[in-house]
């Protein structure tokens, strides 16, 4: 797979969608980090890594005894990356665009992590696989991913249903999974993975950059829509444009999609 075959658009507007994503995401995966025990002094990959939020999160957390690399099929979030980790000084950090597929990384590490890749892709499980063979004995394999179903709005709105059917229905033509997160344990399970373990989130609000996710979303996967002849640019404009009013309108409710934590520790022999 390549990063030409992504719903959602990539390069410099897909990294500012990322941007606000991860700013919204950022309490839920540091909780993450902290339950599933990511220390100082920890090697750790990001594997679609797009710009490097979580990358940087990471090197936080791991600090200059550890290390992280991130790494990413789209050339040009991975370029934006490397050049913000010299802006911030950062030595504990690399960045390479690469598919793991393809080639090899040397060395093994303590946790690879992973966040809303497994859903756009046809080979889940083969990733999952590959991920495997990084680890280190007793390394952690941590997972986010969504299940799309679990969007909700209030008042209840059409526009706000149309784009969550929109999504649902190009990921899939595209060979995705929107609905990937629940099935994660399984997966996990038939790989050989043992002791897994979940947790379910679900960011949403009243005001701020979580109810923008929907109206941002939608414009970066127009694209993907109008090429599978789901809908039309009238019918699009429309629906984003109602779904900046709600975001920017204090008495409604919007929430993303649940996101599905799942992690395990690979055995040790």
């Amino acid at each position: 797979m390549s990063s030409e075959d992504y719903v959602i658009r990539g390069g410099v507007e897909g990294r500012e969608r990322l941007r606000i994503l991860s700013r919204v995401l950022q309490p839920f995966t540091l909780r993450l980090f902290d339950q599933v025990g990511i220390q100082p002094g920890m090697s750790c990959l990001d594997l679609g890594c797009g710009g490097g939020d979580v990358t940087f999160d990471l090197a936080t957390v791991v600090g200059p005894s550890g290390n992280v690399l991130g790494i990413d099929m789209d050339a040009t979030k991975i370029e934006l990356a490397k050049k913000e980790a010299a802006e911030r000084n950062l030595s504990n950090v690399e960045f390479r665009t690469q598919n793991i597929l393809e080639s090899q990384i040397e060395g093994a590490f303590d946790a690879v992590y992973t966040r809303f890749l497994l859903t756009h892709l046809s080979n889940p499980v083969e990733i999952l696989g590959a991920i495997k063979e990084y680890l280190k004995p007793g390394g952690l394999i941590i997972v986010e991913d969504i299940d799309f179903r679990g969007h909700f709005s209030f008042p209840v709105n059409e526009a706000f249903n149309d784009y969550v059917q929109l999504y649902s229905q190009v990921s899939i033509e595209s060979g995705g999974d929107p609905f990937i997160g629940p099935k994660l344990p399984g997966m996990l399970t038939d790989i050989g993975f043992e002791k897994i373990q979940m947790n379910v989130v679900q960011p949403a609000g009243i005001k701020g950059e979580v109810k923008l996710i929907a109206a941002i979303t939608m414009e970066n996967i127009a694209d993907a829509i109008l090429i599978a002849g789901l809908s039309s640019p009238e019918e699009i404009k429309s629906i984003v444009e109602e779904l900046y009013a709600i975001a920017n309108d204090a008495t409604t409710v919007v929430s993303m999609p649940r996101i599905v934590q799942v992690w395990s520790k690979l055995r040790k022999n």
